[in-house]
C-alpha cells in the first residue's frame, strides 16, 4: 500500500535551502518515491492552517517512506533542511480498493 510524506515548510534562508533541495531530491527517487506536489501557491479552503510551502511525496509503502525520512545515510541532508527551514512532516498510508461511498 502506498504511503505519502506531506511536509509544510517555512524556508528561512532561500539561497542555502536550494543546496538542500539539490541534495535531497535524488534521495526520494533512490527510495522509490516520487514528488506529487511541491510549491508555495497554496489555497486555503477552510480552517486555520496557513501552509507556506507544501511538498507531497508518494512511496511504495510506509517502510520506504520511513526509511527515506529516518535513515542515517540521509540524516545529514535532512539536517540541512532543519538548518535553513522550519518543517512539519507526516507520513500517511494510502488506501486500497476504497469504494467512493466509503470515503468520509
Amino acid at each position: 500500500m502506498s504511503a505519502y510524506v506531506i511536509v509544510d515548510i517555512e524556508v528561512q534562508n532561500a539561497d542555502k535551502y536550494q543546496h538542500y533541495l539539490q541534495q535531497i531530491t535524488p534521495t526520494v527517487a533512490a527510495c522509490g518515491g516520487r514528488y506529487l506536489a511541491r510549491g508555495a501557491d497554496v489555497q486555503v479552503l477552510s480552517g486555520d492552517w496557513q501552509p507556506n510551502r507544501v511538498v507531497i511525496m508518494e512511496f511504495a509503502d510506509r517502510a520506504s517512506a520511513e526509511h527515506w525520512a529516518t535513515c542515517r545515510e540521509y540524516a545529514p541532508i535532512h539536517a540541512l533542511r532543519n538548518r535553513y527551514a522550519n518543517a512539519n512532516m507526516v507520513i500517511i498510508d494510502g488506501q486500497i480498493d476504497v469504494k467512493p461511498e466509503a470515503n468520509p
